[in-house]
């Protein structure tokens, strides 16, 4: 039986999901075959000491919490759950467009503090309400910085608002492109974005590249005025550069759903205690994902919404299953052959992708095969993980 392990609560709905006659899953299992996590750290987590771990799948879509070097390393898939949250980010994303516009948290908490004042607090309420007006939204300008799941459905969403929106994402896929309205304009890169949008929201993942992109080079080139959304990861933003930018007021507002003491000691900005994936329906979603995905994996060797490993998905035959990760170099596949042919085992099918440096193959055999037979498999010099499937 397969051992699942639970780093964080995971929401009943997706775990119970799993086949109580192949899977058990726990949160005090000491040497999982997998794992479920949401926010927990894996970066501590001793790898070496287990060996049978194969794969960890994140009820969410950010991985900034695994170690993906290290797993990759050591032949374990890592999975996330793109899409399943999006909805619920979207909606977010959007009431944090009116709050950026608007100073409806401001005007909220200095009403809160006319408690007590009995007949006076009406005409306090008309004498300081101009404190906190903004702008409406509708007839401005949204840029949306990468149109994945998330970033799509915002930008569809406001063009109903009545917003001009212009798009910007040099990797879109296919599926995003199909969810995307007609009316959002496919900016040419971020300047176009910078000059021409009163608002910008960010929604692309945390790596060497968007680290510290809202900085001082990218501000100014945006209008005096603008208003920024960060539901991507705090680490995108340049602080020093952007509490500098809110304190001009060439950035009118930030809205942000990660809190540090840096953020919240800038002004104008609106810190959500990162709500934005935290919905019930969002994390019923994200685990019925998760489960399935790695379900799917230690079953079958299906690889599906990995994000170090490619994606690989081919129905089974009558035999076996052989599922191999390699460096990818050349020879591998062709010293896998030999030595099932070695064995009179014969391949029915193969299914192999590359993915940066690693690869991953599918062997399908015509008859079931002992194991014993293709241990030499995890002998080549190359191979990083081989996996027995009956």
């Amino acid at each position: 039986m397969y051992q699942i392990k639970t780093l964080n609560k995971i929401a009943a709905v997706g775990t119970d999901r799993f086949d109580k006659a192949v899977f058990s899953c726990s949160d005090s299992t000491e040497n999982p075959d997998g794992i479920l996590v949401r926010s927990a750290s894996l970066h501590e987590y001793d790898f070496d000491a287990n060996s049978n771990l194969l794969a960890i799948a994140r009820a969410g879509a950010g991985v900034n919490n695994i170690p993906l070097p290290k797993c990759t390393e050591k032949g374990i898939c890592v999975f996330n759950t793109p899409g399943a949250n999006a909805n619920a980010v979207k909606e977010l994303v959007l009431c944090g467009l009116f709050l950026s516009s608007r100073k409806i948290v401001d005007g909220i908490n200095w009403a809160a503090g006319l408690k007590g004042k009995g007949d006076e607090i009406a005409p306090m309420v008309e004498k300081g309400k101009s404190t906190f007006v903004g702008p409406e939204i509708q007839g401005k300008k949204l840029g949306v910085i990468g149109l994945g799941a998330i970033g799509a459905m915002v930008a569809s969403a406001a063009t109903h608002l009545g917003m001009e929106v212009y798009g910007y994402d040099p990797f879109i896929t296919v599926d995003s492109a199909w969810h995307l309205s007609r009316s959002v304009h496919k900016a040419a890169d971020k300047k176009e974005i910078y000059e021409k949008c009163d608002y910008i929201t960010y929604h692309v993942p945390l790596n060497p590249d968007t680290k510290g992109s809202i900085n001082a080079e990218a501000i100014a080139m945006m209008k005096d005025g603008v208003r920024l959304l960060n539901f991507s990861r705090g680490e995108i933003a340049n602080y020093d550069d952007l509490a500098a930018a809110l304190e001009s007021g060439k950035v009118a507002g930030y809205v942000t759903d990660f809190p540090n003491e840096k953020v919240l000691a800038m002004k104008n900005v609106t810190a959500i205690p990162h709500l934005a994936a935290s919905t019930p329906e969002s994390e019923d979603n994200c685990a019925v994902m998760a489960v399935n995905e790695i379900s799917e994996y230690i079953c079958n060797g299906n690889i599906i919404n990995s994000v170090n490993l490619p994606s690989v998905s081919c129905e089974r035959t009558a035999g076996s299953r052989i599922c191999v990760i390699h460096k990818n170099v050349p020879n591998v596949i062709s010293q896998v052959s030999d030595i099932l042919g070695k064995n009179n085992i014969n391949i029915e099918t193969i299914t192999s992708k590359s993915r940066g440096d690693v690869s991953y193959a599918i062997i399908d055999t015509s008859e079931k095969t002992e194991e014993a037979k293709v241990s030499a498999l995890s002998a080549i010099e190359d191979v990083i993980k081989v996996r027995f499937i009956d």
